[in-house]
């Protein structure tokens, strides 16, 4: 619980310092005044006055915000500093620097994981790698280095051996030989069955392979693997479209948990976690919808089409259906999440 959560305040803290320092960092470029950068929502815990910006962290680490003076133009007291007086060029920018900021995110830790961790391929040979930790195969005493050397009485003599041999089993017991510093021990494990890999896992990760690529190489790679994963991530939101399904959909509950699942693998497997979450992040606040950056930036398209901005009763009414929309989507993703977790589902 404890990893659980100290994973989740790390991912989503990482995630919202970078979306809000794009926001903030566009908006003294351009000129505006801000007023307080944040991080988290609700009471402050630490709060810094630094010149005409106050710093501080809230005690719900679930997102952040900038007050950059002028957001609202009747209560616009910066005069020509405030956003609302700015062109329509500079709040497009400052709009959009934070989802930009969630793709650039990716592609330096990706490129720091490639440089310092280097690449993983996966050996072929039947030693353990990493047992996680309150999994069947942690609970029957297998340790990482055993070799598996029969499942069920059959000879294994590759990875695939084994997760064939124990996929199968569904939840029976599976005899293994495994050889321990030269020392055959004799281990009983009982597989349990993962909905979302759809099979029985005993909790194992196999061993790897690691080669360090250059400074240039690894650059190029970061970049490769984040576009790889922008084209999977757009092409599984339009499946979801086309089909009018939300099961895919997690909330904060279940990202958490997914975090602290991941941060049992290691701090590496995190950072993955969190370029992938990070592209999520930026993606979705690009949906036109009122409320998400998206929205805001589709009314300053039609702001400069028109030449002068949508009237503050249109804006509260296309806003007030953005926060609608937003509260559905998360009441589903909960929904989703407490049944993951409760249900198993």
């Amino acid at each position: 619980m404890v990893l659980t959560i100290a994973a989740a305040i790390f991912v989503f803290g990482l995630l919202v310092l970078v979306h809000e320092l794009g926001h903030f960092i566009t908006a003294k470029m351009t000129g505006m005044r801000v007023d307080e950068f944040a991080i988290g929502f609700g009471p402050k815990l630490v709060s810094v006055q630094r010149g005409e910006t106050r710093y501080s962290i809230r005690a719900i680490p679930l997102g952040g915000f900038n007050d950059i003076a002028g957001m609202d133009p009747e209560q616009n007291d910066a005069g020509s500093r405030g956003y609302c007086a700015k062109p329509v060029g500079s709040r497009m920018i400052v709009i959009l620097a934070g989802s930009f900021m969630n793709f650039v995110l990716p592609v330096i830790l990706f490129f720091g994981i490639f440089f310092f961790a280097g690449i993983n391929t996966p050996s072929t040979e039947p030693i353990l790698g990493t047992v996680l930790a309150g999994k069947p195969a942690a609970e029957a005493g297998l340790e990482s280095g055993d070799r598996v050397l029969t499942v069920n009485g059959q000879p294994v003599a590759t990875w695939s051996d084994f997760v064939n041999g124990v996929k199968d089993e569904g939840g029976e017991p599976v005899a293994l030989t495994v050889e321990r510093q030269g020392e055959q021990l004799a281990v009983t494990v009982t597989p349990s069955y993962d909905n979302s890999a759809k099979r029985a896992m005993v909790g194992v990760m196999g061993t790897v392979n690691t080669r360090y690529p250059g400074f240039v190489e690894s650059v190029s790679l970061a970049f490769h693997q984040t576009g790889a994963i922008i084209y999977a991530m757009i092409a599984a939101l339009c499946k979801i479209l086309m089909e009018l399904s939300g099961a895919e959909l997690a909330g904060p509950i279940g990202v958490a948990q997914m975090a602290g699942e991941v941060a049992q693998m290691g701090f590496v497997p995190l950072l993955n976690f969190a370029a992938f979450l990070s592209l999520n992040l930026g993606i979705i606040n690009l949906f036109p919808i009122p409320a998400l950056d998206g929205g805001h930036f589709l009314t300053l398209c039609v702001e400069a089409v028109r030449g002068k901005p949508l009237s503050p009763k249109a804006l509260q009414y296309t806003q007030s259906v953005g926060i609608i929309l937003l509260i559905l989507l998360m009441v589903l993703a909960t929904k989703n999440d407490l049944v993951r977790v409760f249900m198993g589902g």
